[in-house]
């Protein structure tokens, strides 16, 4: 074997159905389907010539043609059932077969006998290239190839002149076109979604399996890093720091890819929950509902900029060492975000004291963002006793 040939080998992968024997494709149970159907009406349209033979002024030609549409019938059938051959072109075909076949009515009997009666080919055998079309092109072209060989039907029967709402034949192939053309389509938009269903699950279970290896490994890593950082001091302590760091944003991320929420993909709503999990920190500590808490996007976003300016007064004045915890409550109409630090609080007045001074942090960031949102920003703090923030926010717009 040459090298060229053995790269092929190696790179070559079989399809689904190669591997399985089955086509797997969504309207290869219609195909199918339609494939027996038009051997069952051969076996009525060969019935028919048998009734009809002696009626016909060729009678060898007639039964040429009939020879002829069977062996039509059993190879468009193989072809469009095996999928092997392009189905654009055996439909195609199957319509100018079909066509060729009433015309020829006109060859082997005298006008007085096809005007009143069926085609050679018969209708109900020529509803078969109206079939294929529809489960090969959808509703529309389903009713596209009705109103073709109705049309032919009429045209080779000599019927023009008649009142062709009492002919069922119109109606009958458009109607069929339309209904299996609906099918079809509807038979390729649930396997899409089904695929897309096996596609979430599979990804699903990937990044399940991805966080359990994390976890396992990765994590467990940094946090001995941090411990034995902190213990050694010195540059190790600095190491420990930032492992930890690394630490909280890995498990954050873990946990909104297994949960599959995302924080803002630009919708009208938004999962407030990431919103307020990104800020989690070695010295902040985040917890929310298991399940989404969705808001107007506008407010979710100005309620996490409230907790981030919170947390940003706990970094700057709680002192050196002091810790955050922020909770996120779900309540029926409304949401509570409670951040508490283990600071050494804010003194009586100085609040007050601040926002004579110029300083309007906590007046315009906290207080001022909660009225908007028509909520409130209750505090409690004292001297040593750390500082607790308590922000209750309607989950709908403010009435004013």
């Amino acid at each position: 074997m040459t090298e060229p040939s053995r790269r092929r080998r190696l790179h070559y992968r079989p399809s689904v159905r190669e591997a399985s024997g089955v086509d797997t494709h969504p309207d290869a149970p219609l195909w199918r389907a339609a494939q027996a159907f038009r051997l069952v009406t051969l076996g009525y349209a060969v019935s028919y010539q048998f009734a009809s033979a002696s009626e016909y002024t060729h009678l060898r030609l007639s039964w040429s043609l009939v020879a002829l549409m069977a062996i039509w019938s059993g190879a468009s059938a193989i072809m469009l059932a095996g999928g092997k051959v392009p189905r654009y072109r055996i439909v195609l075909a199957d319509q100018v077969i079909v066509i060729a076949l009433m015309a020829s009515t006109r060859l082997v009997a005298d006008p007085d006998w096809y005007h009143d009666h069926q085609t050679l080919p018969t209708t109900l055998w020529a509803t078969n290239a109206v079939i294929s079309a529809a489960v090969l092109g959808g509703p529309w072209i389903g009713m596209a190839s009705g109103v073709l060989i109705s049309t032919a039907s009429v045209v080779v029967r000599d019927q023009l002149n008649l009142d062709l709402w009492r002919d069922a034949t119109a109606p009958v192939l458009v109607s069929v076109g339309l209904a299996l053309g609906l099918a079809t389509t509807t038979a390729r938009r649930a396997h899409r979604q089904l695929e897309q269903a096996v596609r979430l699950a599979a990804a699903t279970e990937e990044r399940e399996r991805l966080a359990r290896e994390v976890h396992d490994g990765v994590l467990q890593v940094l946090a001995m890093v941090r411990r034995r950082g902190t213990a050694l001091g010195g540059e190790a302590a600095l190491l420990a720091e930032l492992a930890g760091e690394q630490e909280v944003a890995l498990r954050t991320l873990i946990s909104e890819q297994v949960s599959g929420s995302t924080s803002d993909v630009g919708g009208q709503t938004v999962d407030l929950c990431p919103l307020l999990t990104t800020q989690a920190s070695t010295t902040v500590s985040v917890s929310t509902p298991a399940h989404p808490v969705v808001l107007e996007r506008d407010r979710a976003i100005e309620l996490a900029a409230i907790v981030d300016n919170a947390l940003s007064n706990v970094e700057l004045h709680a002192g050196p060492g002091a810790k955050a915890y922020v909770l996120l409550e779900d309540l029926p109409g409304e949401v509570v975000v409670s951040i508490r630090d283990d600071g050494v609080g804010i003194a009586a007045g100085r609040l007050d004291q601040a926002r004579n001074e110029g300083r309007m942090g906590v007046s315009k960031s906290i207080l001022g963002r909660a009225e908007v949102l028509g909520g409130t920003a209750d505090l409690h703090t004292g001297p040593g006793e750390g500082t607790e923030w308590e922000i209750t926010v309607p989950k709908g717009k403010s009435s004013d």
